[in-house]
């Protein structure tokens, strides 16, 4: 009788409560003997979750001030970390990475897999550490040059790739010359109940970081003059709320229950952030909230534009302002059953059924 295949499963870091760290949950549904390596951990964080009762393998920089909190501050010390990782031991490898987990190093014969969350947004596009897309600080720029050197290299370790979207994909082929198929993150759509009965406010629900594009929403609300609450916290939470108006009301971390409540009572959803895919997009229709999504990135795949929401084009206060007036024009339009109905694209069984073929078939591994 053969021994059960071992794997090891690599993140980036684990800071806090996610899309990616519910897509880590997920996954271990599936495979759930599978050890976890990350460069970060945040113990406390992870209380009652499926990680809690779990040895979490870490690097150095778990022990390195501040490590824990802002983690983005070590960054070109992750290429270096990730490698030291010894995974000798292990007959599968699968790499949940946004910047370097797929750099990691295996025996040969060991399978290596990569879910791409997406190629490293600093260093493959034109987004600034702010969220603007204009030319990147000197520094920056030259730091970014030698880190896509490295990422190009890192690339060719893996067998094989998954991404999260088509847009990942398309990132993927264009960074490193690699084809991925598509496999889309897990959505909770069980949780929330679309009500029949609903109220006049708008909401968004979104880590508060300059790349989500909150100032947008924000100066886009501040003039319209209607009810909007932000779910969500983050480093960019005393600027924004600087800038808002009393009409924007700021709840901060709200639990799963909450969450689903605001959602399922809210008039409309509004993203004005170009999503890797958009977790909460699809949480907004379970619900049966249409939503308002910026015209690119992941929400082309999951938002249907007329019937479980529309598009503005531009990431401006004036485009974002002419879509919620034409909203308001069309809001009886939307049918929550469409939503929900589309929302179900994305849910954890999906996932899952596609996760498990792409880790192989073998029923030793599961």
């Amino acid at each position: 009788m053969t021994s059960k295949p071992r794997v090891a499963l690599v993140l980036d870091a684990l800071p806090a409560i996610g899309g990616g760290e519910k897509t880590l949950f997920a996954a271990l549904e599936v495979i759930p003997q599978a050890d976890i390596f990350t460069l970060v951990y945040n113990r406390p964080a992870f209380a009652n979750t499926p990680v809690a009762n779990k040895h979490v393998f870490t690097s150095y920089l778990n022990q390195l001030p501040l490590a824990q909190t802002h983690h983005r501050l070590f960054l070109p010390l992750m290429p270096s970390a990730i490698e030291r990782f010894d995974l000798s031991q292990y007959d599968v490898v699968v790499a949940f990475s946004y910047a370097v987990a797929h750099g990691v190093h295996v025996k040969d014969g060991t399978r290596h897999l990569c879910y791409m969350y997406t190629p490293m947004r600093y260093a493959w596009s034109d987004i600034n550490l702010d969220g603007t897309h204009s030319r990147k600080h000197p520094i920056l720029h030259l730091a970014m040059q030698k880190f896509r050197q490295w990422d190009r290299s890192a690339a060719r370790r893996v067998r094989e790739f998954a991404a999260i979207s088509h847009g990942i994909a398309g990132r993927i082929r264009s960074a490193y010359r690699r084809e991925a198929q598509v496999i889309y993150p897990p959505v909770e759509t069980e949780r929330f109940t679309a009500k029949r009965k609903r109220g006049n406010y708008f909401v968004t629900l979104s880590r508060l970081v300059p790349h989500k594009r909150l100032d947008v929403v924000i100066k886009a609300f501040s003039r319209l003059n209607l009810p909007l609450k932000i779910i969500g916290d983050g480093p960019a939470r005393k600027s924004l709320q600087k800038r808002a108006t009393a009409n924007i009301e700021f709840l901060g971390y709200q639990t799963e229950e909450a969450v689903a409540q605001l959602l399922g009572n809210a008039h409309g959803f509004v993203c004005a952030a170009e999503e890797d895919f958009g977790i909460a997009n699809v949480e907004a229709q379970a619900a049966g909230c249409p939503v308002i999504a910026y015209q690119g990135g992941g929400a082309l795949e999951t938002v249907v534009d007329g019937v479980t929401g529309l598009f503005f084009p531009d990431q401006s206060a004036g485009s974002l302002i002419e879509a919620v007036h034409r909203f308001e024009d069309s809001a009886h339009c939307f049918r929550a059953d469409d939503m929900v109905q589309n929302a179900q694209r994305f849910s954890k069984a999906c996932f899952q059924r596609a996760f498990k073929e792409f880790i192989g078939n073998d029923p030793e591994i599961r």
